[in-house]
């Protein structure tokens, strides 16, 4: 009976052990030694303007470490959005870091502003010039954030005693293994097709002016496949559309038709210098027997982040002069923000057009560079604005009602200019847009769920369905509120493209976690020391039994 008794209490104390040894070691839903698959997405990599710019790497075959480390070299650097900063990003290409994955968390809006403006400002200055280091981003979720804290437990006890470190790494540490392990070499590509969609409503009177209204629908980030493009451009696209939609209500009537075509164009490459605009400007005037534009334009208006904030720029290549058709709009816009929200703070930005350089800030200026009168409205005063090119601008960067507010100015401006409403009533007393020509809200919404649903990257933009199926969607708006509707598609010279992309932007990425040689001699120590307490317990039983029964009839006295 004691021996079976002994047996127990043996096998009690093999189990606490195992339980003191393994503790630390079953906080993750991965096995002691398993793996763990999951896509993650590359960062951009392009060459436009015989400049380069991203990411020239995709193998990885390096141990996960945090970005506290102080030696990063041949290790995989991971980090979460706020850790991502300009500083710790260049330490990791200084100590020949063999890669870098960050994690994207699925609710950015829960990210304090302060994190995501630092973010985006370190994202836009890492795409300005190249990298041979790998650079992921990965959306998070309990497996890698699991990876993330132990590589941060793991940092911060650098700083503990020699003997807690080497404690904890016999017994609770555990290393990630990252693994991109795709060998094919990364191949450039030029037969990206740029899209661009234009429609019309006509006006009276056969020399009437024509009114642009522009906006590039694409969008632009660290990783293509995680650019949504919320405000940047978005937000724009979406104010177009719900114009083209109020207009039409006008036009379609001959007594409330204004003496002025009314033009819109929604262009793809906005991103990549403006290219689908150039393209489409080329064949208007250049190739086209007929078109508006080669006729009295009377301005083009360009719609580029207007999804928030209350400050709006006119932006211009050079100022108009009094007595232009740009200039009495202008003044139009400043009086119905004056009038109906004078807390909106409305300035124009002077820039001119350095033709030394090869790309443009803002799609006003390919037209400008052909002397059509055009500017850009935007709620940024800085062209370089981190905001234009994020893949934080997601859906929760854009107030549905400020960007409303935005259509409606622009909306009245338009009509008081082209009604010639400059006489009449204010524009708080006088208001166009109101009853049957209200700016829909839930339209607005679902617009602007629709474009960012998928990310409109120009490199994504005629490779997959669901973004095919976009640009699509867009054309049949058009089609639904505008007339003569043309949808351009632009082929770049392969012996001379104007951009080149590059695949193999999402990756299979497998993560193993091990456990430290150090881990299995501490386990085979226990064990051989509970087996050494079991065989000296049966070898010294008699003793151990009379020492036992002693104590016990102590206790009783």
């Amino acid at each position: 009976m004691l021996p079976r008794d002994l047996g127990v209490a043996g096998e009690a104390l093999l189990l606490v052990l195992m339980m003191i040894c393994a503790r630390r070691l079953q906080g993750s839903a991965l096995p002691a030694v398993s793996s763990y698959e999951f896509t993650a997405y590359r960062m951009q990599q392009f060459n436009l303007a015989q400049r380069t710019h991203g990411c020239r790497g995709a193998i990885v075959l390096a141990e996960a470490r945090s970005a506290d480390e102080p030696v990063l070299t041949r290790r995989c650097v991971v980090m979460k959005v706020p850790d991502f900063t300009t500083e710790r990003y260049l330490q990791a290409q200084r100590q020949s870091a063999a890669a870098v994955l960050i994690l994207l968390p699925k609710n950015i809006s829960a990210l304090p502003h302060d994190a995501v403006q630092s973010f985006m400002v370190s994202e836009s200055e890492a795409l300005l010039k190249e990298t041979l280091i790998p650079v992921y981003v990965v959306p998070e979720d309990e497996q890698l954030l699991y990876m993330y804290e132990e590589v941060k437990q793991a940092a911060a006890a650098r700083t503990s005693p020699v003997f807690v470190r080497v404690l904890r790494s016999m017994v609770t540490a555990t290393a990630f293994q990252i693994i991109v392990t795709n060998n094919a070499p990364i191949k450039g590509t030029t037969d990206n097709i740029i899209t661009t969609l234009e429609g019309v409503l006509p006006g009276t009177g056969e020399d009437a002016p024509t009114v642009v209204l522009a906006a590039h629908y694409d969008s632009y980030g660290l990783a293509p496949w995680l650019s949504y493009g919320a405000d940047s451009n978005g937000s724009g696209v979406t104010i177009l559309l719900e114009l083209a939609r109020l207009f039409q209500k006008l036009y379609s009537s001959p007594g409330t038709r204004p003496p002025y075509h009314l033009m819109f164009s929604l262009t793809g490459g906005g991103k990549y210098n403006f290219l689908g605009t150039k393209r489409w400007i080329e064949d208007n005037l250049d190739h086209a027997e007929s078109s508006l534009l080669h006729d009295n334009v009377a301005f083009v208006l360009c719609l580029d982040t207007l999804g928030n904030s209350d400050e709006l720029y006119m932006h211009v290549s050079r100022p108009p002069k009094p007595d232009t058709p740009m200039h009495a709009f202008i003044q139009q816009l400043e009086e119905v923000v004056s009038s109906r929200f004078p807390w909106v703070k409305v300035g124009l930005v002077h820039k001119k057009i350095n033709l030394v350089e090869s790309t443009v800030t803002w799609e006003h200026e390919r037209y400008s560079l052909r002397r059509i009168p055009s500017f850009t409205l935007s709620h940024l005063e800085d062209p370089k604005s981190e905001l234009r090119g994020s893949m934080l601008d997601t859906i929760s960067q854009v107030d549905s009602r400020k960007m409303k507010r935005n259509g409606i100015i622009i909306a009245e401006a338009l009509a008081r200019y082209m009604y010639n409403f400059s006489d009449k009533d204010s524009p708080k007393d006088m208001q166009v847009f109101k009853g049957q020509l209200e700016f829909h809200d839930s339209r607005m919404s679902s617009l602007m769920s629709f474009l960012t649903s998928v990310p409109r990257a120009a490199q994504l933009l005629d490779k997959e369905p669901g973004h095919i199926l976009l640009v699509n969607s867009l054309e049949h708006e058009f089609k639904r509120y505008l007339q003569q509707v043309h949808r351009h598609t632009y082929r770049q010279d392969r012996r001379d493209p104007d951009i080149t992309f590059f695949d193999q932007m999402n990756q299979p990425v497998v993560m193993y976690r091990v456990k430290p040689a150090a881990f299995d001699l501490f386990l085979g120590g226990c064990i051989a020391a509970y087996l050494g307490i079991v065989y000296y317990a049966i070898q010294n039983f008699s003793h151990l039994y009379t020492k036992l029964k002693a104590a016990a009839k102590y206790k009783r006295e």
